[in-house]
């Protein structure tokens, strides 16, 4: 990587990620592999329609969050190729985008936020809360896309605990930093395991050394052993990690049921919960896209008030400790990860009136996972955080309003017609998905009772046409 320059006293810190890639080239190999570039990118632009339309098609059929990708199935070491390139930060992103609402104001004490940024240090992440309004917030506590990390800075650590403390951020509550994707605790390899728990472990201490209370993870994969055996490897690696640490809870996310990945049923969760030694250092965080896709309904009044009552009586409400926040561009039980901007997707707005409304949730840190890229002007990929700002205003808006008002219809239509487009799209596919699959399991497969009958009924039908 080429070395960046020297940032000036009181200069914000320049991330990497930020750099675009034509100013990268240019500091480090000068004018001629620019031109180079250039050679490249139209020779990309000359591709005949046919081909660019295809890679596009591909691309979208692709778009499923990395975060539920079955770590059995990607290469832990290695670190995946992004999927956009973001451009270079603009000045008026370090200004705020909306002012943070106060909880007393609120009808109910609901933590709303989004999960920021942490680049160039933890600490920075509290403004980065600040600037979108947000009450909680999550983050990676380091890289979560490769296993080598250097430790925890202490100027990173004294900047967020000061932060926290300016802002009035209670970390040990209202703050939840989502863990590594290449962690798997259900991993069997010994090897693998324990380099899963390193970095585990790791994450733990850097919370307890930031102050916070709370730390979520994906479940694992089985890696195509028992759901019973991996559950147990899972339950065994937070039984070592909570002796290794002293306070953290660790909360398992809830997933949405695709391949070998463990956590999509409650029962799954409860399964989990039941061996760990110390209850009061484990909880669950329910992620709103997840639990359904995964088939459970949040629709309706009616719905949503059923899966939260099925989940008291497998799980136990007193578990619950965090919710990620997320519309669905996939439709109920299609185990699709694919996070929608609220209502906009196929749960809508009703589901996060409910959400909202529901006094049991008051204080539980409420992180919006959402998507926020967008086309900017010139065609390039940028992220737009005003996005998170305007979703938390919205979602506060939520709280105490009549759904039957004209207000609340109003912006309900608006939303659901702004995501029309994309639902039909990823309707279409889970449609020739499940036809797909359909055909397959009627085709007779050798060996099966279907099959001999049918064998049969061609050997009695050869033999009448051997008679005649």
């Amino acid at each position: 990587m080429p070395r960046l320059p020297r940032k000036a006293k009181n200069q914000p810190a320049i991330v990497e990620e930020d750099i675009s890639v034509e100013e990268k080239i240019v500091t480090k190999q000068g004018a001629a592999q620019a031109v180079a570039t250039v050679k490249t990118k139209v020779k990309i632009e000359k591709q005949s329609p046919r081909k660019r339309k295809a890679a596009a098609i591909k691309e979208e059929d692709e778009d499923d969050d990395f975060e539920n990708i079955d770590p059995a199935e990607a290469k832990e070491t290695k670190k995946p190729a992004p999927k956009k390139r973001k451009t270079k930060v603009k000045e008026e992103d370090a200004m705020p985008l909306a002012a943070r609402t106060a909880i007393g104001s609120l009808k109910r004490a609901m933590y709303i936020g989004a999960h920021v940024s942490g680049a160039g240090g933890v600490q920075n992440s509290v403004g980065n809360a600040v600037n979108i309004g947000a009450n909680a917030f999550a983050l990676f506590l380091k890289s979560q896309r490769k296993w080598a990390n250097p430790p925890l800075a202490p100027d990173a650590r004294d900047g967020f605990l000061a932060g926290c403390s300016s802002h009035g951020f209670d970390a040990g509550k209202h703050c939840v930093p989502h863990g590594s994707y290449l962690v798997n605790l259900a991993q069997a390899d010994r090897d693998k395991a324990a380099q899963a728990y390193d970095s585990f472990v790791d994450d733990l201490q850097r919370c307890e050394a930031l102050g916070i209370g709370l730390y979520n993870f994906h479940p694992g994969s089985t890696n195509g052993d028992t759901k019973e055996a991996a559950i147990g490897r899972i339950a065994a690696q937070l039984n070592r990690s909570h002796r290794a640490t002293a306070s953290v809870v660790t909360v398992i996310e809830n997933m949405c049921g695709s391949g070998n990945v463990v956590g999509s049923r409650f029962e799954e969760l409860r399964d989990i919960i039941a061996q760990v030694d110390d209850k009061s250092r484990v909880g669950v965080c329910i992620d709103t896209c997840h639990a359904f896709a995964a088939g459970y309904d949040l629709r309706t009044p009616q719905a949503f008030a059923a899966t939260m009552a099925e989940f008291d009586r497998v799980v136990g409400a007193r578990y619950l400790r965090a919710f990620h926040v997320n519309d669905s561009k996939a439709p109920l039980g299609s185990h699709r990860d694919l996070h929608a901007n609220i209502g906009t997707g196929f749960l809508g707005l009703r589901a996060f009136h409910s959400l909202m409304n529901h006094e049991a949730f008051q204080d539980l840190p409420m992180v919006l996972e959402t998507p926020i890229d967008r086309k900017g002007p010139d065609g390039k990929t940028v992220e737009d955080k005003g996005v998170w700002a305007r979703e938390i205003k919205l979602l506060e808006s939520l709280i105490g309003m009549d759904p039957d008002c004209d207000e609340f219809k109003a912006k309900e239509k608006e939303l659901q017609a702004a995501g029309a487009e994309e639902r039909g799209r990823i309707q279409a596919q889970v449609d020739k998905k499940a036809d797909k699959d359909a055909k397959k399991d009627a085709k007779p497969k050798k060996g099966t009772l279907k099959s001999f009958f049918k064998k049969k009924k061609k050997t009695e039908s050869d033999d009448e046409d051997e008679s005649d």
